[in-house]
């Protein structure tokens, strides 16, 4: 973070300094006192399970300087608020403001934002790999940031902008929502230079209540970007297109998709056996007769993975970044967050797909879909499925409609987990009369148990649901990898 003492910090956050007002913050803001090393913030938010509070000494036994907390406690340097978690986000306002004027004698940031029903986390982390190398080369360093996993709430993104210094270009962010409002307080305390909407769907459709709502909360995406600034919106998607009509008169707006009018567009798309995409990229620029192209060929494992390229591309062309390199290095990118469609192969020659970290009815069907590419006719396809949470009143009709799906695409076993996927369940068996096919088992432990034993090689195995199911430790199971921790404190 850039230096700020605790005066500072204080009139940022409207808080009552107990501290001397010359202490310094000279490292990162954290939330985790297992976090903590000389010179940090340490934010005590309240929680359900613990209050951080109590472990404020602890962090500044380890060498925080500085506490943001709603109590004063006593002989520790504290700045007092009544929100630690709003003070959060005033902080990291702060913090950016003063990054984008200049003030701290650094470099003025480029501020990119991404949010979208699906995608976010995929099209960030190409975002970040696309620039690296516009920022020296080096993704460690602080000349770019980008959101680390699914940091995307009022929490997470603060604690982003907040690792901003002196020497940051580009700032990558996702931005999450659950309900109407969120997108708004996201982008005012970190405003987009270029805001991009991937996509609208019906994820958290039982907080939104309907996707009109849900696109409604997208859209204020459009309406936080700077002045000046850039919109960068999926014309495959007519409630994402529509969203231009909402633009500023100083704003720019760019679309991309495989519909002849989007400005960056895929054509003659390609998918290999293991559910890769190949495309020609082609780009429409302003006042130019002839279109450019180039060749890509993504890494990533599955076709829904285009048009999460298509907009990281739209992204990077708007920052200068020329055609040729921005296909060599999408054909380059890799994936980077885990349970993402993450890909191992098996000694034993079974095949994981762990997509494990979350689901809605819009994703499920594009990893099922990738599932049935991958195995094609020869291989067994294995899905197993667990709850796709926040639906709501839709709930039971689109596990229906998954477990339909699975059978429409001729996957040949499917493992339902957990009473709340049950009606994947009963879809499958109403729509294929299936028997054996498909197996419903009440925990994770029985899917491990079952798995165990009746996986051969050859096999093509997908693990899907949303975080909150628990199937990301099934996925690291399955695929050998150490067991996913919840870290948070």
């Amino acid at each position: 973070m850039i230096e700020l003492t605790a005066a500072q910090v204080a009139a940022a956050t409207g808080g009552r300094l107990h501290a001397d007002p010359d202490v310094t913050v000279t490292g990162a803001v954290i939330i985790d006192s297992r976090d903590a090393a000389p010179g940090v913030l340490f934010v005590a938010l309240p929680g359900d399970r613990v209050d951080g509070h109590d472990y404020a000494a602890a962090a500044v036994a380890a060498g925080a300087a500085l506490v943001l907390a709603s109590r004063e406690l006593d002989g520790l340097p504290t700045v007092v608020v009544d929100d630690p978690q709003a003070a959060l986000g005033e902080l990291a306002r702060y913090v950016l403001a003063r990054a984008r004027s200049g003030a701290h004698g650094g470099v003025v940031p480029q501020v990119v934002a991404v949010t979208g029903s699906v995608g976010k986390t995929t099209t960030k982390d190409l975002l970040g790999q696309l620039l690296t190398p516009e920022a020296g080369g080096n993704a460690d360093a602080d000349a770019i940031i980008f959101t680390k996993g699914s940091f995307n709430n009022e929490i997470g993104l603060p604690l982003t902008v907040l690792r901003v210094t002196a020497a940051t270009r580009y700032l990558v962010l996702e931005m999450g929502a659950d309900r109407l409002g969120n997108i708004a307080y996201l982008t005012g305390i970190a405003p987009p230079d270029i805001g991009v909407v991937l996509a609208v769907g019906v994820a958290h459709i039982g907080h939104f209540g309907s996707v009109e709502i849900i696109a409604k909360t997208k859209s204020e995406m459009v309406s936080g970007v700077v002045d000046g600034g850039s919109v960068v919106l999926n014309a495959d998607d007519q409630r994402v297109v529509a969203m231009a009509s909402l633009a500023g008169p100083g704003t720019t707006v760019q679309t991309f998709g495989t519909i002849p009018s989007a400005d960056v567009r895929a054509e003659d798309i390609t998918i290999d056996d293991m559910g890769r995409a190949s495309f020609t990229l082609r780009v429409a620029r302003a006042g130019e007769a002839d279109e450019q192209r180039a060749d890509v060929a993504l890494q990533l494992v599955g076709a829904h993975h285009v048009s999460n390229a298509l907009a990281a591309a739209t992204v990077v062309l708007r920052l200068g970044v020329p055609l040729a390199d921005v296909a060599k290095r999408l054909s380059e990118a890799t994936a980077l967050s885990p349970h993402r469609m993450a890909v191992t192969e098996r000694p034993d020659g079974v095949t994981v797909i762990d997509d494990a970290y979350n689901a809605n009815p819009d994703s499920m069907k594009a990893a099922l879909r990738t599932l049935a590419v991958v195995s094609g006719r020869t291989r067994r396809s294995v899905a197993v499925l667990g709850e796709m949470l926040e639906l709501g009143d839709s709930a039971r009709a689109a596990h229906d409609e998954i477990g339909r799906l699975v059978v429409r695409l001729n996957i040949k076993q499917l493992v339902v987990i957990g009473q709340g996927a049950y009606h994947i369940h009963e879809g499958a068996m109403q729509e294929g009369s299936w028997g054996s096919e498909s197996i419903f088992v009440p925990d994770i432990a029985a899917a491990r148990e079952l798995l165990d034993e009746s996986l051969e090689a050859g096999d093509v195995v997908l693990v899907k649901s949303s975080l909150g199911a628990g199937l990301t430790a099934l996925g690291d199971h399955l695929s050998g990898a150490k067991t996913t921790e919840d870290n948070h404190k």
